[in-house]
């Protein structure tokens, strides 16, 4: 889930716009924040730290992180531990220099870690599948016996990322002297996209968002499987891999990662959460009684994703929208935070509850998805103690029962409140009196609207059918203790 972020720009100021662009994308990681510059061609620079983008960088760190092209990066941990070794840019010197920033996550990286070690001969310092990504990429680089790199050899070292890599994984990479190179896997399960400004000057992010804000023009969304490459002359190349699989971006940016004001695979995230709630409107009326609704006095959105699936949610079913919680807008995204017991005490500090919006009434509250569960636990308490007399509880997505592989933070399944329970099993546990879940083919149903050419989505967590090789039995619990572990 973490944000990628390549600069190309023509002056030597590129750290400035990827600082502004980075605090735009930092709901996308919370744990580090690092970016990489080059100044004429050969001269880097790079700064990381643990911490949030207004942390990790201040007037001195800035001031040093000159040049003209840069990489950023703000992290959200998945694999790897949460020290500052696992920050990124990553860099390598051999060959060329190469600096590389990821999102995503590796499975069959046991293999190739093995591989790089004993066959590649390259030595790898940290516990991060990125750093295997970069040795990769460098080795099929160093097969180059040329002085001089071509496109087309940059070209061909990508297609054996791709070639040996199962997962997702859009990744930026600086070359040295060369330019800057960004790739996605050939599922494009991980969002990337690139827009452009006058005078050649590029932005590539994980989101549309972080172009918008900084007067970028968006281009498009980088293709699965497709790589571009922008020259030190500012000139712009492109290449795709002549191995195709489907289309499949991962869902759950839809309904929660991604920001409401980005554009994903031309898929409007906030268009496609509207949808959302609307389907999901129809799925509350299938699933309560006329007398349960009825009974409903209020609908209240638990801030901030679940919002806009609430609007039309409540026009549908004719019911009035309050906001009953107010957020702490300095406590970071929950799901996010490394740890289940810093998760479980964020809680309290990030909501409040209007108590006059709960007194006496029969409230739905509407969130984008039930993870976990301790969240929307705590929150139905919340309801309870601010004087509600029944609290009905509506999910955007589905019921969450497989662990996800492909970057997001669901690797241990016993942490998922519906995994191996029923919906009445899963209202009891977070203590609802009422649960409705949206069906997956209605959420598909949303998302697909907007952008009839994609093929499928990526589903895994929801029906546990994941669209890479690799993804085992073995694999799952190797997961599982590594969750454990960390």
């Amino acid at each position: 889930m973490c944000a990628i972020l390549g600069l190309v720009t023509d002056k030597d100021n590129a750290s400035l716009t990827m600082y502004n662009a980075l605090t735009v994308l930092q709901h996308r990681g919370q744990d580090a924040a690092g970016m990489a510059t080059l100044q004429n061609g050969n001269n880097l620079n790079i700064h990381k730290d643990n911490g949030l983008v207004r942390d990790v960088f201040n007037e001195n760190s800035m001031i040093s992180l000159k040049g003209n092209i840069g990489v950023g990066h703000t992290r959200y941990p998945t694999a790897g531990s949460y020290n500052y070794e696992e920050a990124q840019p990553f860099y390598v010197n051999s060959p060329y220099g190469i600096v590389l920033v990821h999102n995503g996550n590796i499975v069959n990286v046991k293999q190739l870690r093995e591989e790089i070690e004993k066959e590649d001969y390259r030595h790898l310092k940290t516990s991060s599948d990125s750093e295997v990504i970069l040795n990769i990429f460098a080795h099929a680089l160093q097969e180059n016996k040329s002085l001089e790199l071509s496109k087309e050899q940059i070209f061909k070292a990508v297609d054996e990322v791709h070639r040996r890599v199962q997962g997702a994984y859009s990744v930026i990479i600086m070359l040295l002297g060369h330019g800057l190179i960004a790739f996605r896997d050939p599922h494009g399960i991980r969002p990337l996209i690139y827009g452009s400004k006058s005078n050649n000057k590029y932005m590539v992010a994980s989101e549309s968002v972080a172009l918008d804000c900084l007067g970028y023009k968006v281009e498009r969304d980088i293709k699965p499987g497709e790589t571009i490459f922008i020259d030190m002359k500012n000139d712009i190349h492109f290449h795709h891999y002549n191995q195709s699989h489907s289309y499949s971006p991962c869902i759950f940016e839809y309904v929660y990662l991604a920001r409401p004001d980005s554009v994903i695979d031309g898929i409007n995230v906030y268009q496609s959460r509207l949808e959302m709630g609307k389907k999901l409107a129809n799925k509350i009326k299938q699933d309560l009684t006329t007398d349960e609704l009825d009974e409903i006095d209020v609908v209240i959105p638990i801030p901030d994703t679940s919002k806009t699936s609430a609007l039309p949610l409540s026009i549908e079913l004719n019911k009035k929208l309050r906001e009953g919680f107010i957020k702490n807008r300095y406590i970071g995204r929950t799901f996010i935070m490394p740890g289940q017991k810093v998760r479980k005490k964020s809680v309290k500090q990030k909501l409040n509850t209007i108590n006059l919006e709960f007194e006496n009434r029969v409230v739905l509250l509407i969130d984008d998805s039930i993870v976990r569960g301790n969240t929307s636990k705590q929150i139905i308490q919340m309801a309870r103690d601010a004087g509600a007399k029944k609290v009905y509880f509506a999910s955007a997505s589905p019921p969450i029962r497989y662990p996800n592989v492909y970057g997001i933070d669901m690797p241990y399944v016993n942490e998922l409140v519906a995994h191996d329970r029923t919906v009445d099993q899963i209202k009891q546990e977070i203590g609802a009196d009422k649960l409705i879940y949206q069906s997956l083919d209605d959420l598909k149903a949303s998302v697909k609207k907007y952008n009839p050419e994609i093929d499928t989505f990526d589903c895994s967590c929801f029906n546990g059918e994941y669209i890479t090789e690799g993804v085992s039995v073995e694999y799952l619990k190797k997961l599982k203790d590594i969750r454990k572990s960390n």
